[in-house]
């Protein structure tokens, strides 16, 4: 039974789902979501915040600004308020408002950008109103999940590693991508790793990140309007992209499973089932990565009046995942 002083100390790394009699498709979903910081964020967060530390650019007195969806700035939330650390998120309207309440709750500041930019959406409006604030004011220090190399080591140092001592014969990897930090770091691992696994980036409908046309995205936490600095494609072997609506699909049908999870692992196990039921081998061995868990997510994708009004009324009326779905 651990005992922990501070919430960082507990992250259950080694816990997966075994999809099969869900989805009919040999997959295991790896899930992140059991920390203090309810998903796999509290690992870039932690890995930056420490960085920040040793290099002497966060000091006492110091204000860590992030723009974030949500669970970033959850974890970011709970690591300041941790450590002393005042702490501001800079979100927008897709913000869940369980997640701006908790942000509240741990005692950060939550500024919502309410109006998109004209080229590159809600991220470049907040990202920029991120660095007119520190332009202003050298108390704030700003992380960059999107261009800080410490966002991917994270998870070469942690995420890969804890699959591959699981899964020694891992086949593919399937990998949400949203900053991209989860994908170079598990990809980067991979490609150094002694036996070939394919990485498939997961995407949605509508995000710039491979090179698609931007679009409507109602559910934070994967895709982009701003391609993230981080991205390397060459360590990428394949892109699949998911309509919101199959995310949606997913989310439900893990839920009547009993499994609640997130919108971005809705994304991540619709676009892993589509590639999988083409690929039609049950030899293979294939690992998903969830990285939330879906109480956040109550008023918006396991609310039906707000499905509704956003995807029709039809959208739970097949549990068919591959409409929509199409590979990059």
């Amino acid at each position: 039974m651990p005992v922990i002083s501070v919430p960082l100390e507990f992250n259950e790394e080694e816990l997966y789902v075994d999809l099969r009699s869900t989805f009919g498709q040999p997959l295991f979903l790896k899930c992140e979501g059991f920390n203090f910081a309810g998903s796999i964020k509290l690992k870039a967060a932690a890995e930056m915040v420490a960085a920040a530390e040793r290099r002497g650019t966060l000091l006492p007195g110091s204000v860590i600004i992030e723009s974030s969806s949500g669970n970033l700035g959850v974890a970011l939330s709970m690591i300041a308020a941790s450590k002393g650390y005042r702490f501001l998120c800079v979100t927008d309207p897709r913000c869940n408002l369980s997640t701006r309440r908790m942000m509240e709750a741990l005692g950060s500041e939550v500024h919502i950008v309410t109006e998109p930019d004209p080229e590159s959406g809600y991220l470049g409006a907040r990202l920029g109103y991120v660095r007119q604030l520190c332009a202003s004011d050298d108390r704030y220090v700003w992380l960059n999940q999107h261009a800080n190399p410490d966002n991917w080591k994270a998870h070469y140092r942690t995420t890969a590693p804890a699959i591959a001592r699981q899964f020694p014969d891992l086949d593919v990897l399937f990998v949400g991508a949203g900053t991209t930090g989860t994908l170079m770091g598990c990809a980067r691992y991979f490609w150094e790793y002694h036996r070939r696994v394919r990485v498939v980036a997961v995407d949605s409908v509508g995000s710039v990140t491979f090179g698609g046309p931007p679009g409507r995205r109602m559910i934070p936490g994967l895709g982009t309007s701003v391609r993230p600095a981080l991205l390397d494609e060459s360590y990428v072997d394949e892109v699949v992209q998911v309509e919101e609506a199959d995310t949606v699909r997913a989310c439900h049908r893990l839920a009547r499973a009993g499994f609640l999870f997130g919108g971005s692992t809705g994304t991540v196990v619709s676009g892993a089932t589509e590639w999988l039921a083409r690929h039609d081998d049950s030899d293979l061995t294939a690992v998903a990565i969830a990285p939330d868990l879906g109480e956040r997510y109550l008023d918006t994708i396991y609310q039906t009046n707000w499905l509704q009004d956003l995807y029709g009324e039809d959208v739970l009326s097949s549990d068919q995942l591959t409409a929509g779905t199409r590979s990059a």
